[in-house]
């Protein structure tokens, strides 16, 4: 049975991946850890929970010791958005974070890694439609810098120390458990919020922006699914991955059609240019080849899904 360290599992990611994990491997098996402590104990369900810092190098060292690790999921990240109001933090957390797990790995011999990428990778150069799997990665932020810099470390440490890491690019993550932490497709969360609550929504991107997303239930059977994944049969260890597209427009018709009296405003901000740099669809057709990708949920399936757990979380 596999002994699974999360690090930055109070994140929108994390915090619905380790009960998912519990679920599968036992909750004795999957060590959560941050540098906060969770708010209430259910919010990762019950298991084992470390208060640890991802660049404290020699705090992970000793977690990985006591409990006999051999996977790591590291998801302690600075977003988009974020990044871009402090850059330098954004490169210390993500580079320093990374780098810290990858020499840990080696050195302990880690059987693997997972660690999430982003469309942030890809810039205004790459192509916007149907984006490759191998293409252009020159993004604008720092954030997509970050991701760049640590693709390439991950399959460096492959290629040198045939440390088994696997990535996946992620799109915009729709969730209905955890706020958005910082990115600039938190709007495809908000929105949802504001709609139920207060029937009204100003968006921070145009109308017509489109961009790729993906449900969070989809989002923990990748991680779960790539982790398990042949290794004999995978090609590539960075994927693209994604479950639809749709504009801001798009999102805010299918939401009036559960809550007619919704209106919606467009005032777009500095996360506009960011999110104008980014692909509209994605290929992932490498991901599906190679490890049998496939997503549950389309825009209307949902928008569906969310209002009705958003109602109930929100007695609304």
């Amino acid at each position: 049975m596999r002994k699974i360290l999360v690090i930055g599992s109070l994140g929108q990611i994390g915090s619905e991946l380790v009960p998912a994990l519990r679920k599968k491997y036992g909750n004795d098996n999957v060590i959560a850890s941050d540098r906060r402590n969770p708010e209430i104990e259910s919010e990762l369900g019950s298991g084992p929970f470390i208060n640890i810092d991802a660049l404290d190098r020699d705090a992970i060292r000793q977690v990985l010791k006591d409990y006999q690790i051999d996977t790591i999921y590291h998801m302690a990240s600075l977003l988009s958005a974020t990044g871009e109001k402090m850059p330098q933090a954004a490169w210390n957390l993500n580079m320093n974070g990374l780098i810290n797990v990858l020499e840990l790995g080696r050195e302990n011999g880690i059987k693997n890694i997972i660690w999430p990428s982003s469309i942030a990778a890809f810039g205004p150069t790459t192509p916007r439609d149907n984006t490759p799997n191998d293409t252009i990665l020159q993004p604008s932020t720092m954030y997509g810098v970050t991701k760049v810099a640590g693709e390439l470390l991950a399959e460096y440490y492959f290629n040198k120390y045939g440390l088994d890491t696997r990535s996946m690019r992620l799109p915009g993550i729709i969730s209905s458990e955890t706020l958005p932490g910082g990115g600039t497709t938190d709007y495809a969360v908000e929105i949802f919020y504001e709609a139920i609550k207060n029937k009204r929504y100003t968006c921070f991107v145009s109308e017509d922006t489109v961009l790729p997303m993906l449900y969070q239930p989809d989002c923990i059977k990748c991680m779960v699914d790539l982790l398990e994944a042949d290794n004999s049969h995978l090609k590539h260890h960075i994927f693209n991955l994604t479950g639809m597209s749709f504009s801001a427009g798009e999102l805010a018709a299918e939401i009036k059609k559960h809550i007619p009296e919704f209106e919606i405003e467009y005032r777009p901000d500095f996360r506009q240019a960011i999110a104008d740099t980014w692909p509209r669809t994605i290929d992932d057709s490498c991901a599906r080849a190679e490890w049998g990708w496939s997503p549950d949920y389309d825009l209307a399936s949902m928008v569906k899904d969310m209002i009705d757990k958003l109602r109930a979380k929100l007695n609304a």
